[in-house]
Order: C-alpha cells, then sequence, then structure tokens
C-alpha cells in the first residue's frame, strides 16, 4: 500500500513539474525553447491534433487530447536529435525508450514517431500517416500527445519531429 501511495506522489510530482515547464515555456514570447546554442525549437501539438483526431474519428477512435507531459517528452527527443544530427529514437548508450517514458513521467503504454525534413506540421503528419508504423502509432489506444520540433545550427537547421503518444 505504502508502494502505491509513493507510486502515484512520485507520478503526480513529475506530472506537476511537467505542467509547470510547459507553461514557462509556452510563456516565453518567441518559439526559442532552447538556448541560442544548443538550437530551438516549438511545441507542434496544437497543430498536429487536429490531423491525428480527423483520422483517429474517420476510424470510429476515439479523439486524443494534448498532453503536457508528452509534450514536454516530444520536445526534448527532438532536441536531442537535432543536437546529435540524427534521426534517432535512441541516442547515446544505454538510451532506451521504456526509460526515457518513464523517466519523464509519461504514462505507459506510449509510442513514438519521429521524422526529420518536414517543414511544418501538415507534412510531418502526411510523412507518419504513410508509414505503416508510424500510422498503427496514431491509431493506437493512446489517450495523449505531444508534438515537437526542433533544430540546431549544428545540424544544417534541419527540423527534427517527434511526437509522444501516451495511455
Amino acid at each position: 500500500m505504502h508502494d502505491q501511495i509513493f507510486v502515484a506522489r512520485r507520478r503526480l510530482l513529475l506530472r506537476a513539474g511537467a505542467v509547470v515547464s510547459l507553461g514557462l515555456i509556452t510563456g516565453c514570447t518567441t518559439s526559442n525553447l532552447l538556448s541560442p546554442d544548443s538550437g530551438t525549437g516549438s511545441d507542434q501539438t496544437e497543430a498536429t491534433l487536429g490531423y491525428v483526431n480527423t483520422l483517429r474519428k474517420g476510424r470510429g477512435l476515439p479523439a486524443l487530447s494534448g498532453d503536457p507531459v508528452a509534450s514536454v517528452a516530444a520536445m526534448h527527443q527532438a532536441a536531442r536529435m537535432a543536437s546529435a544530427g540524427k534521426m534517432r529514437h535512441n541516442i547515446g548508450w544505454r538510451d532506451s525508450f521504456y526509460d526515457r517514458m518513464k523517466g519523464q513521467g509519461v504514462t505507459l503504454p506510449a509510442a513514438e514517431n519521429i521524422a526529420v525534413g518536414q517543414k511544418d506540421a501538415g507534412r510531418a503528419y502526411d510523412a507518419w500517416f504513410n508509414s505503416p508504423k508510424h500510422l498503427e502509432n496514431m491509431l493506437g489506444n493512446y489517450r495523449g500527445l505531444g508534438v515537437a520540433v526542433a533544430q540546431n545550427s549544428a545540424s544544417g537547421n534541419r527540423p527534427y519531429w517527434a511526437m509522444v503518444l501516451c495511455s
């Protein structure tokens, strides 16, 4: 019983921290979410949510909601990819999707879609829609969604996209 209370409190604190962080990020007057040395990024959840929910509605599935914790996790992954100049789910030693999601307080099970090079949310969505595995993720049994894009001059300012879907 004590363990369940501890886990519930930890999850609540992680979510609250993510909400506060997201509030601080979205309260900025520019879309520069990273320091100038590391690049720029922006939350694209609202820009993408309509596309995903139209798809889900057409398949008889419930709509997703924007999830602030998933948005922070997506921003983190997009920024990591932009910094590394690599489109990969796992960047670095002993880096697993599960550990990243769990460590950031994302409600599991979860899924992640990534992309690179698309100029806007509609094109990123199209890339995911046309990929069977990414499409499967968008149609999965999830309730929340976060989407972000990041760029870095060290990687040619190519846009790196991340979508995190969570339960």
